[in-house]
C-alpha cells in the first residue's frame, strides 16, 4: 500500500469548510494525501483566498462538484441549499470518486465527511472505502443531536414541537428568523 489518500468533503458553509480544511492540512503534514472537495461556489472562494504560489501543499488537491444551485441563488437559504445538496451532490461525489479510483496508484483509502453530509458515508460504503464523519461544532451540540430520540422517548421534549421547529428552520429563512426571535 502506498501513501494513504483521504477524500474530505465539508458541508458547504464557512465554519464547516474552514475546520475540515484545518484537519486536512494536519493530515497533509503527516504525509497523507488529501483531495478536498468543495462546491463550485466555495471552491472559487477558497482559490481566491489562496492566491499566490505555495499556499496549497503538494499533497493536497482542491476539487469541486456542483451544489445544484444557480449562481444567483441565495446560499444562505439553508432549506433550499440542503434540499438541493441532497438532490445533486451524491451522484456528483460518486462520479468523482470513481474517476479518482480509476488510478491504480492513487485510490481513495478513506473518506472524511462533515456529519451534515452524512449521505457521503453511504457512497463510501457502496464503493468499499472506509469513512468517518467529522463534527465541526461543539461536542455538546452533537451529544444533544444524538440524544434527541431518547429525549423524545422519555417525554422530556415533545416530538411534534421538535419536528415543527427543526423542519421550519430547514425550509424557510422566514421561519428561522421567527424561531430565533422566540
Amino acid at each position: 500500500m502506498g501513501i494513504p489518500h483521504v477524500l474530505a468533503i465539508p458541508y458547504p458553509a464557512q465554519g464547516h469548510v474552514l475546520l475540515l480544511m484545518e484537519l486536512a492540512l494536519c493530515l497533509v503534514k503527516s504525509g497523507i494525501k488529501v483531495t478536498f472537495v468543495n462546491t463550485e461556489f466555495n471552491h472559487k472562494r477558497v482559490i481566491e483566498s489562496l492566491s499566490g504560489e505555495g499556499n496549497v501543499p503538494d499533497m493536497m488537491h482542491l476539487v469541486s462538484i456542483p451544489d445544484g444551485l444557480e449562481s444567483c441563488d441565495d446560499r444562505n437559504d439553508l432549506g433550499k441549499l440542503t434540499k438541493t445538496i441532497f438532490r445533486v451532490m451524491p451522484a456528483k461525489l460518486e462520479a468523482l470518486m470513481e474517476k479518482i479510483n480509476e488510478s491504480e496508484t492513487d485510490k481513495i483509502t478513506c473518506l472524511i465527511t462533515d456529519e451534515s453530509t452524512g449521505w457521503a458515508l453511504e457512497i463510501a460504503k457502496k464503493m468499499g472505502v472506509r469513512a468517518v464523519a467529522f463534527w465541526p461544532a461543539a461536542a455538546a451540540v452533537l451529544v444533544l443531536e444524538l440524544n434527541i430520540p431518547k429525549l423524545i422517548h422519555d417525554g422530556i421534549i415533545d416530538s411534534s414541537v421538535f419536528h415543527i421547529l427543526f423542519f421550519s428552520i430547514l425550509t424557510t429563512k422566514k421561519d428561522s428568523r421567527r424561531i430565533k426571535a422566540m
